[in-house]
């Protein structure tokens, strides 16, 4: 019998690490190769890791919730290969070394066992008195004499009591659970203010707590996983990147027309259907290439101008949260290539089947908030990207229309689009004129081409 290690594998570009969300195979299970064992989650997306090999799951090295390094080794998987001399001899020397280490953690154990070493006494060590009860309670809880001189006492004489260094103690637990919710992860590119250690805290300790009034029948939700990262995300852009909208309204009665009239032919020849999201992502494309400036992002004070034009998708999930797949290299595709590649990345988002790589490499993104009805939004800038922009609901309304024959009032196919940019590195000339090649675009739409 062969033991197989199954470890992390790289998760897609600067992901490093993932957190264990579920074990599909417990310890005895038969595993089939390729067969899912456990789901893994990034800061971005939820995956299965597959098995490379058939056999029996053993050992489960890390349990639900634990945050895995790539490359570590999360289960072992037994065989029914046959083991090599190789393995056998390397079994054969962890055996030695397992046995050796035992023998060196009982000499240990008996050693403490005959010889007990003195302990530092915080309160022979500071001019103010300290009861033997208080003075336990700080070896065990870890108080260092600082602290313990810090506390107020309430005692005679301001002397410490048994109340005043448990009533400091559970304050100290406290903030360091506060500290450690605190420390939600917003992206490898993103600057995070990390709470000071607890150490460097101030030593009076007076926190107020929080109630939540449930009359009425208000209902406490705990945020699942990824609403907390995604609240961190904005919080932290908002923060990172000065923000200003230009809006523009675009005729769209064209592609409106094009699209009903060659939809139907377009699933048959093609096996997809055609949405306005590709129309507009290939607009988007050829805007970035006339204003490469919109394709940069920011590290710091210098200016990181991409190469390629990568194109983020914001997608709404069933559970009401978002994810931004990415579709790589956009200005190459043409139609067609377009809308397969965002029905395939908005299909998988839906059933949760987007790999850690879809996500990443954005160098702009598309978010269509005329999905849900909204004429126009303020998006969020995608760190570190520089600008999103937002698709507003088509609707129809009456406009001017100018001919040679003179104005007239007509029904047109129109809707806005809103454009956030950094303006720490955006000026409003670029961000309104990269938007306005966008509704020039889309309204030169030929709607005698084919696609």
């Amino acid at each position: 019998m062969a033991r197989f290690e199954l470890k992390l594998p790289k998760m897609g570009e600067s992901v490093a690490e993932a957190t264990i969300t579920n074990w599909l195979k417990q310890v005895g299970d038969k595993i089939e190769a390729d067969e899912a064992v456990l789901e893994v989650a990034t800061d971005k997306v939820d995956s299965e890791l597959p098995s490379e090999v058939s056999g029996v799951l053993v050992e489960q090295l890390f349990a639900k919730d634990d945050l895995v390094q790539v490359g570590q080794t999360i289960a072992i998987i037994e065989t029914d290969s046959p083991q090599t001399q190789e393995e056998e001899v390397q079994n054969d020397e962890n055996s030695t070394i397992t046995e050796t280490v035992k023998i060196i953690e009982d000499s240990i154990a008996q050693s403490t066992e005959i010889i007990a070493l003195p302990t530092v006494d915080v309160g022979n060590l500071s001019e103010k008195f300290f009861s033997p009860l208080v003075k336990n309670i700080a070896k065990e809880e870890g108080i260092s004499l600082d602290e313990l001189e810090n506390i107020s006492g309430s005692g005679k004489e301001g002397r410490v009591t048994k109340e005043d260094i448990l009533k400091f103690v559970g304050s100290r637990h406290e903030l360091q659970k506060r500290t450690v919710e605190a420390k939600l992860e917003v992206g490898s590119n993103n600057p995070v203010v990390q709470p000071k250690p607890v150490a460097q805290q101030p030593l009076t300790f007076n926190p107020q707590p929080i109630t939540t009034s449930l009359n009425g029948g208000d209902e406490i939700i705990e945020m699942d996983r990824m609403r907390k990262l995604i609240a961190g995300y904005m919080v932290a852009s908002v923060q990172t990147s000065a923000h200003v909208q230009s809006f523009i309204e675009v005729d769209v009665t064209n592609i409106v027309k094009w699209r009903d009239r060659v939809k139907t032919d377009f699933e048959k020849r093609e096996g997809e259907k055609l949405t306005y999201t590709p129309i507009f992502m290939e607009a988007v494309a050829k805007a970035l290439k006339d204003f490469p400036m919109m394709n940069i992002s920011v590290d710091g004070d210098t200016i990181i101008k991409r190469k390629n034009i990568n194109l983020g998708m914001a997608a709404a999930l069933p559970n009401g949260n978002l994810i931004v797949p990415v579709i790589k290299n956009a200005d190459q595709l043409n139609l067609v290539g377009m809308a397969k590649a965002v029905n395939d990345l908005g299909g998988r988002a839906k059933l949760g089947k987007l790999k850690p790589d879809d996500t990443q490499g954005g160098t702009y993104t598309v978010t269509n908030v005329g999905t849900f009805g909204s004429v126009f939004g303020t998006p969020i800038i995608n760190q570190p990207q520089v600008g999103i922009l937002a698709l507003g609901a088509i609707r129809k309304v009456p406009a001017v229309i100018e001919t040679p024959e003179g104005d007239f009032i007509g029904i047109r196919q129109k809707m806005f689009l809103s454009h956030s940019y950094d303006h720490r590195v955006v000026d409003g000339a670029l961000g309104g004129s990269f938007v306005k090649r966008v509704a020039e675009y889309l309204e030169a739409f030929d709607i005698d081409r084919d696609f």
